[in-house]
């Protein structure tokens, strides 16, 4: 299960990256300002929303494992396509299609490790599987090296067709987690009630889901913000503002995703060990206080070890988000609120290569990535202070998690088992 979902995340990772190291080409070509290669930006980001949203419903409805296939399917044919696209348009279009799937498959993939993964151990199992995106990236930045000023743009997004693989792999292969097939079960046997197989209503009718709802959609707003920002904008900051070569650029970038591997595996162990919301906050100060730090006193002397540093610290909270937010949610409404709540959230990354675009048109994309730190730093004050580690545990039998909701829906708080959740007790 963790290997799937590694290799989906993976190539999620890779086609997302793509657009970041394909933009300067694109500008380029099709003679585009900083604001219009956003929109581009803004586009992948949107789709990536709407699929997020109802990509956790339908998983809750109709099957983890069948939807993140499915999804899969739809990015990799998606990003091929993109490569026959003549117009910023055409591009536009197209990758808004390639979001839906992009946006759907990370709610997926990161809930069904949440649900395969004891409590005492998913934080380190959900930071490598993050890893897995900064792999990806790292990937992609190393061959467009070698692709992009050999053979064109085009040719990295015709290669983004083979994960169709690893699509039919994890459909035929991966059974669905115990918890979703015993909450299935209970459905068809008529074990729980209208209300309990709604899981919208569930989410808006009870206080404490309502209100940790609420939390995360504001925490993946701004924690979106800074990261697709900086995500989007690295590239052509290092290549623009700083006039480093393509190919020397594609290594600063590997460089700093390197880094970010192994902040995402050191991040999780962590987490394990001191709380899912220390962690994340902590990540979260130190971004925001690194972004302006680099704009004001970059040279080229010190500016490899920045962004080592910044590899390193931007995708940390990315480490602990996956487990800290399954946590806050039970097995039949998980998918249903994380998707909506993250993909809600990418309003922040809808707006944030937009507005670094308009920056970097009037002043530079450096002072507009120096900007992202308010992102970063509102959302680690919100975890910091508002949302608890460890309501439910993914991986308690589904039974438990119907009496915990159906204690909610009186009123009460629920209390996880300690022969389930190691570590501190939470009510």
């Amino acid at each position: 299960m963790f290997i799937s979902s590694f290799l989906g995340l993976f190539v999620d990772g890779f086609d997302l990256q793509m657009l970041s190291l394909t933009l300067p080409s694109l500008k380029a070509e099709w003679g585009l300002t900083n604001t219009q290669a956003g929109l581009l930006g803004t586009a992948s980001l949107a789709g990536m929303g709407f699929g997020g949203v109802a990509g956790g419903w339908l998983a809750d409805r109709y099957g983890r494992v069948r939807m993140a296939a499915l999804m899969i399917i739809l990015f990799s044919i998606g990003s091929f396509v993109l490569g026959f696209t003549e117009a910023p348009w055409q591009f536009m279009a197209v990758r808004f299609i390639t979001g839906l799937g992009l946006g759907a498959e990370y709610t997926i993939c990161m809930m069904l490790m949440a649900e395969y993964t004891n409590a005492d151990r998913r934080g380190i199992t959900m930071g490598a599987l993050m890893a897995s995106y900064s792999l990806g990236y790292l990937s992609a930045a190393l061959l467009s090296g070698v692709i992009i000023p050999n053979h064109g743009w085009r040719w990295m997004y015709w290669i983004a067709i083979l994960p169709v693989l690893l699509a039919l792999y994890i459909r035929r292969v991966i059974p669905e987690p115990a918890g979703w097939r015993e909450r299935q079960e209970s459905s068809r046997k008529g074990s729980t009630t209208p209300r309990e197989r709604n899981q919208w209503r569930q989410l808006w009718s009870n206080r404490l889901t309502r209100k940790l709802f609420f939390l995360w959609t504001a925490v993946a707003i701004f924690l979106q913000f800074g990261y697709y920002g900086v995500n989007t904008w690295l590239p052509s900051y290092v290549a623009g503002d700083l006039g480093v070569e393509f190919s020397s650029m594609t290594l600063y970038v590997a460089g700093t995703y390197t880094a970010g591997l192994v902040s995402r595996l050191l991040g999780g162990w962590l987490a394990d060990r001191l709380g899912r919301r220390l962690v994340f906050s902590i990540g979260s100060f130190v971004t925001a206080a690194l972004l302006p730090i680099i704009y004001l006193y970059q040279n080229p002397q010190n500016i490899i070890a920045f962004l080592l540093i910044l590899g390193f610290m931007y995708g940390w909270p990315y480490a602990v988000n996956g487990a800290y937010m399954n946590e806050s949610f039970p097995t039949e409404l998980r998918g249903t609120a994380t998707g909506a709540a993250y993909n809600i959230g990418r309003i922040g990354a809808l707006l944030a290569p937009l507005i670094i675009g308009v920056i970097a048109d009037s002043f530079s994309v450096g002072l507009g990535l120096a900007a992202l730190g308010i992102g970063y730093v509102v959302a680690g004050l919100i975890t910091f202070f508002f949302i608890r580690d460890k309501l439910f545990d993914p991986s308690q039998a589904n039974t438990d998690e119907i009496q915990q909701q159906r204690a909610l829906n009186a009123g009460t708080r629920p209390r996880l088992r300690r022969s389930h959740v190691s570590g501190p007790h939470t009510d």
